[in-house]
């Protein structure tokens, strides 16, 4: 295995059997399901939330980015932290950690408590989000990267299907509550499946933090990084305030937003999976494919939303471009830094979840100054920059090709 400034990738993992190995890769997209479905809750429960809470839809979508700012953070320092400890026992905490924060949003008596339990949450995903990709590389043959890679990255997406979706129908039965329940239950689940299906996964060399943000100097990565940071910021100043404007646009409720949204998710999986294969190859030919009808489509919201039928086909082609985002992001990542996987997928762990802060604020303030529509297009003229900067780049190899 090659290295770069004393950087290696952990080594193989004792693999055992083809089918224990992807049982494993199906435990670690359990956990990135969780950590997203833990992430995104209060989407599709901003409403009920801010009302409860006594605050406004703007300020309560900063419990999605006291969450995102606090990932951001935590994903390189916890990469760094964690020297050699297995990987599998640092899942099982991040899990207990995820759990533990969900129970404190369920309790929370006012908004205050929310944002510190949401600090919790933002501290699990952040560890989730930097070591699961490089887990499942390891979990499977050279060969079965991509797919491996693909099928943890679904835990993103199918979150948006079910977890999103199924948060705001608990919501609109039994209460906003119950929701963070259900998904601290959910974190209970994967952890003692993560324990059971995953093999030990020590490292075999720390990496030092100022190692890993040294790798920004590497141009490639340091224009994957200046994409993610852009598209994903577009996408959440306009997503964290869809509920609100589907309310005020569409003029539909919870129950048929909540159809909406699991529409939106199931093209989101479809998505990571047809843009996941591709990106593998040509993650900066993908990342432009995706921004462009992710722009358009946000843009074009506000004005013909007003048609529940135009509005389920937008939010559709939402879904289908911005469901390949994560996993071409982290294929651009891995394909920049083929010989420091783990450092390179906690550095776009930290930008993706800061862009997610971002967004979430950028969107609320501009939602509270000049009403909700102009999220949607804020959302849609930073995905135009990224676009921009994705097309003037230049391509990296596919980390196939460069070992």
């Amino acid at each position: 295995m090659t290295q770069t400034r004393g950087i290696a990738n952990p080594a193989p993992a004792a693999r055992g059997s083809a089918l224990r190995g992807w049982l494993g890769v199906g435990a670690v997209t359990g956990a990135t399901f969780t950590a997203v479905t833990s992430e995104m809750l209060p989407v599709g429960l901003l409403t009920p939330i801010s009302d409860t809470l006594r605050v406004t839809e703007g300020a309560a979508g900063l419990s999605l980015t006291a969450t995102g700012v606090v990932a951001a953070l935590s994903a390189p320092l916890i990469t760094a932290a964690l020297g050699r400890t297995d990987r599998r026992l640092v899942l099982c905490a991040l899990l207990a950690v995820l759990m533990l924060g969900n129970l404190g949003a369920a309790w929370s008596p006012n908004f205050a408590v929310m944002i510190g339990a949401r600090v919790l949450i933002g501290l699990g995903i952040g560890g989730v989000w930097a070591i699961a990709a490089s887990m499942a590389a390891r979990l499977v043959p050279e060969k079965s990267i991509g797919p491996a890679t693909s099928l943890v990255y679904s835990g993103v997406a199918v979150a948006s299907v079910i977890g999103v979706p199924a948060g705001t129908y608990i919501g609109a039965l039994t209460g906003w509550r119950t929701a963070f329940l259900v998904c601290a239950g959910l974190a209970l689940i994967v952890l003692v499946a993560v324990a059971a299906l995953l093999p030990r996964l020590t490292v075999a060399q720390v990496v030092p933090l100022r190692e890993v943000l040294r790798m920004t100097r590497r141009p490639q990565l340091r224009t994957a990084l200046l994409v993610v940071a852009f598209l994903v910021t577009g996408h959440f100043a306009a997503y964290t305030y869809i509920r609100p404007l589907l309310e005020k646009v569409t003029g539909i409720g919870a129950s048929t937003i909540g159809t909406v949204l699991l529409v939106y998710g199931i093209a989101g999986v479809i998505g990571n999976f047809s843009m996941g294969t591709v990106g593998v190859r040509g993650p900066r030919r993908t990342l432009i494919t995706i921004s462009i009808p992710l722009a358009v489509t946000v843009l074009l919201i506000p004005a013909l939303g007003g048609s529940l039928w135009l509005a389920v086909v937008l939010m559709v082609a939402w879904g289908l471009s911005y469901g390949g985002v994560s996993v071409t992001t982290q294929n651009w990542a891995f394909a920049a830094a083929p010989d420091a996987r783990e450092a390179a997928s906690s550095l776009n762990a930290g930008v993706f979840n800061a862009a997610i802060a971002l967004g979430a604020l950028v969107g609320g303030r501009a939602a509270d100054a000049f009403g909700i529509s102009s999220a949607m297009w804020l959302g849609g003229a930073l995905a135009l920059v990224a676009l921009t900067i994705a097309a003037a780049s230049r391509a990296p190899e596919a980390p196939e090709l460069r070992r």
